[in-house]
């Protein structure tokens, strides 16, 4: 594989109203991921593509006695309400792990979105905070004024300016790459103490609850703790063996200093 291929499991893409992409892959908390994983696990969406990439990490995971290979997956939800959006959901096990890489992926992904007919991006990472807080806040970044005001009464705090400095990786890339082919986009940032391999379900409440108000659905947060002890374990493996990646990796090259991955 020479480089990143989205492969679609059935020849046709489906036809989609109007459709909107959450997009959540590993970060600060596992906010993203675990928040668009659970919404779409609660609407029973269908995968249909599945993104692979010479830029992840160079090693697959034992899973359930099976090679499972590092991969990005596309999800979509028909809305049975007559003026309702359909979604496309992204979910994965990683993020690039070179800086030529996310910018690759992050193309990639965007321009299948495009094809699929979607007219706003929505990324969703976590915003580490560095302490455990009560009243949790989503902020968010938009590539452009008409998603701020599209969504100002949804519970988002927009006033970033000082808060947040950067965003490394696909919750910031994506929605900037979005934004040169027209296409309206946003990051949603949950705050989370960003502690090391501490899969975060409040702040992913959190952030459901603001993506609620923004497209009128509703899910059954119930299950969301269930599905955390669900995951840990692979989780919590992944993680280790790309941090060991990314060790080696450093022994190689300068370091650099990274203030926020989403």
């Amino acid at each position: 594989m020479k480089e990143t291929t989205i492969i679609q499991l059935s020849k046709k893409l489906p036809k989609l109203k109007n459709p909107v992409a959450l997009i959540g892959l590993p970060g600060i908390g596992n906010v993203g991921r675990l928040a668009v994983g659970y919404i779409a696990s609660h609407l029973n969406a269908k995968k249909f593509a599945e993104l692979y990439s010479p830029h992840f990490f160079n090693f697959v995971v034992i899973h359930e006695n099976k090679i499972h290979m590092l991969r990005n997956e596309f999800y979509y939800w028909k809305n049975p309400k007559k003026r309702g959006r359909d979604f496309v959901f992204l979910v994965g096990d990683a993020q690039s792990s070179d800086a030529p890489g996310h910018y690759e992926v992050a193309g990639k992904i965007v321009e299948f979105l495009e094809k699929l007919g979607c007219k706003e991006i929505i990324t969703i990472g976590g915003f580490g905070i560095g302490k455990i807080s009560e009243d949790l806040k989503v902020y968010g970044v938009p590539a452009d004024e008409e998603m701020k005001k599209k969504y100002k009464n949804c519970g988002i705090e927009f006033d970033v300016t000082g808060k947040v400095g950067t965003i490394i990786g696909a919750a910031g890339l994506i929605p900037g790459i979005a934004r040169l082919k027209g296409i309206k986009s946003m990051a949603l940032l949950g705050e989370t103490p960003g502690f090391p391999i501490i899969t975060d379900p409040t702040a992913a409440e959190a952030v459901i609850k603001v993506i609620e108000k923004m497209f009128d659905i509703k899910i059954n947060l119930n299950q969301l703790h269930e599905k955390v002890e669900e995951m840990y374990e692979f989780v919590k493996r992944m993680e280790e063996l790309q941090r060991e990646a990314m060790e080696e990796s450093r022994k190689k090259q300068p370091r650099e200093e990274l203030k926020y991955i989403g």
